[in-house]
């Protein structure tokens, strides 16, 4: 086993006492570690003529925005906090953001896609996703103990930022992952992976899209966050309350109206899902 330098050990100290999630901390240090071998150079010996080059090589490689946007939070962490340079970071440039419309399914395209989905572990999975508005990796994490039929919510853990929310529970997936629970019988996560201690994997998910977009002979591309996506938009065309999608979402950046924003537990436990709106077969025909 490789030993951990100390700088890698400084930097990761630092994103643990500022609490982010162990996912950010995977990204911020493999970001680093990739600009540190691109000029195979420790990282605390190079500079911002150094950075700059990096983001151009980075450009020229038609890097996602995302993934550039996730590298350029990392070394203005490095710099700035791990290094305390502090004059550093705001020299560091975000890049725009292109200004794309999301995908987004019909109704018809959503119960068409979740039915191509074969596996039920899969398509509970997918199908609570869809009505909860779900992160793909909020969706994989979710215990059996988040469903709570008593209020008719779903407590999500740990979501982006390391934030707790609640979003409403759908009466028709609450009867879906009863048939799910049935058959499958989960202990403590309500999706495990083959090892029943760990969670399923979020590939697992991102595969099963994939592959049902293609069954369905659906011709946009599909993602989990493609059913996020439908998710607020079928509310938002629904007349749902653009606060009440805000909340639900979990979304951290707010607009400067978002200050107002505060929904009870009770009215979002009100808020009727998409879902309820479909037809959905919850087991895969044999």
């Amino acid at each position: 086993m490789a030993e951990i330098s100390p700088l890698r050990r400084r930097m990761t100290e630092d994103m643990t006492v500022r609490n982010l999630s162990p996912a950010t901390q995977r990204s911020y240090l493999h970001a680093v570690t990739k600009f540190s071998r691109y000029f195979s150079r420790s990282p605390d010996r190079l500079g911002l003529e150094d950075v700059r080059a990096f983001q151009v090589h980075l450009v020229a490689t038609r890097i996602s925005w995302p993934a550039l946007s996730q590298t350029v939070c990392a070394l203005r962490f490095f710099y700035g906090v791990t290094l305390g340079h502090g004059e550093i970071p705001e020299r560091i440039p975000y890049a725009r953001e292109p200004r794309k419309l999301p995908v987004v399914l019909s109704a018809d395209e959503v119960v068409r896609f979740l039915e191509a989905v074969p596996s039920l572990k899969t398509r509970a999975a997918l199908t609570t996703a869809y009505a909860a508005g779900l992160r793909a990796s909020e969706a994989v994490g979710l215990k059996v103990g988040n469903i709570d039929s008593g209020r008719m919510v779903i407590r999500v853990e740990q979501g982006k930022g390391g934030k707790d929310r609640i979003v409403m529970l759908s009466a028709q997936l609450l009867a879906i992952l009863r048939t799910y629970w049935r058959l499958a019988r989960p202990q403590n996560w309500l999706f495990p992976g083959r090892d029943e201690a760990k969670p399923i994997d979020v590939q697992v998910l991102h595969s099963a899209c994939r592959s049902a977009r293609a069954a369905a002979g659906i011709d946009k591309r599909v993602t989990v966050h493609t059913l996020r996506h439908s998710f607020a938009t079928h509310l938002l065309e629904s007349g749902t309350d653009i606060r009440i999608i805000q909340v639900l979402l979990g979304h951290s950046n707010l607009s400067s109206t978002a200050r107002y924003t505060q929904v009870s537990n009770h009215l979002i436990a009100r808020t009727t899902s998409p879902l309820d709106r479909l037809t959905l077969e919850v087991v895969p025909p044999a």
